[in-house]
């Protein structure tokens, strides 16, 4: 089969294609013909080096597909040959096939392309284990996302929606404030020209928000305890500032707000299930009835892998980039 190779590690141009066997699906495993895979931040950081797979995981960079099932393995009852799936990997997703856990693959949603299935798995399994599973929102509650016009935000933001809260959301572009007002966030805040907390505290009337979901750490933290009401709650799925801020924790007792945040690829495959189901109950339904939709940027070529990374680093994207496989 064809896959993209990353080598030794670098910039995206140690991205190229190359040719290798075929992955055989173990016990409890189904092997997926790949339609097309989703593009995503920790994939950059695998090809850096930053990111190593988890014991066993494919090398192969990728963590998310649509495709057909092609092949099952011992003890396989969910799925059948032939049938179109979506699933989060383990890594392999940069090629012609890769092996899920049966677990790990959902159907596509009733009236949603194959295209838009592949810019599923990973934004949606990360905004709902956090957003709703770890986080709690609720509906009348107000959330603040950070980076509003990536995949994630922009999940997020619809999601968040479509269950009752008030979104509002930073960007760096009025490109991207009216992407995410199209999403359906109340607020954009252009953070080269407004303060985050500011602007948030005003629209509250001075309460503050009830949950923050960042992803940019750093100088960001104390800001978005600032902004936080009482009892609110901050999730923080990522660091692309540091993770070692140096701040004053004083609002996280005065305010009894609650700090948490997860990854996804290290969560053990029972998690993974768990999540997914309670996708295909909850959101799968509001995908079908077109209340909620992926939103696509740019599609690659496989073979193009290197481009597709280059744009995701240069973060002139709004929302998701793919690779057709």
């Amino acid at each position: 089969m064809r896959f993209i190779d990353h080598g030794q590690g670098g910039g995206p141009e140690v991205l190229v294609p190359r040719t290798g066997p075929t992955p055989v699906p173990a016990a409890g495993e189904v092997l997926v013909r790949v339609a097309y895979a989703g593009v995503n931040r920790p994939e950059a950081l695998q090809r850096r080096g930053l990111y190593a797979p988890p014991p066993g995981a494919s090398p192969i960079l990728g963590l998310e597909v649509s495709g057909e099932v092609v092949a099952l393995g011992a003890g396989v009852t969910r799925w059948s040959v032939g049938d179109p799936v979506c699933a989060l990997t383990n890594g392999g997703a940069y090629a012609d096939c890769v092996v899920v856990p049966e677990g790990q693959a959902l159907p596509v949603p009733e009236g949603i392309s194959m295209r838009q299935a592949a810019a599923l798995p990973e934004n949606f399994f990360t905004v709902w284990a956090n957003v709703f599973q770890r986080g709690g929102l609720r509906a009348g509650e107000s959330l603040l996302v950070h980076g509003g016009s990536s995949g994630i935000g922009l999940t997020a933001i619809q999601l968040a929606k479509a269950f009752g809260a008030r979104v509002l959301c930073t960007v760096g572009s009025a490109e991207k404030a009216a992407a995410c007002k199209a999403a359906g966030a109340d607020i954009a805040i252009n953070y080269r020209e407004q303060d985050f907390v500011d602007v948030a505290l005003k629209a509250t009337e001075g309460a503050g928000v009830n949950m923050v979901l960042d992803m940019v750490g750093g100088s960001y933290v104390e800001r978005n305890l600032r902004v936080l009401a009482v009892e609110g709650r901050l999730v923080q799925i990522s660091f692309l500032e540091s993770s070692r801020p140096e701040l004053d924790w004083t609002p996280l007792i005065a305010k009894r707000i609650t700090f948490t945040g997860s990854t996804l690829r290290p969560r053990s495959l029972a998690d993974k299930t768990r999540i997914g189901q309670e996708l295909v109950e909850q959101v799968w339904p509001l995908l079908s009835a077109k209340r909620v939709a992926p939103v696509i940027h740019q599609v690659f070529p496989l073979d193009q892998a290197s481009q597709a990374h280059a744009l995701m680093e240069s973060s002139e994207h709004i929302g998701k980039i793919l690779l057709e496989v």
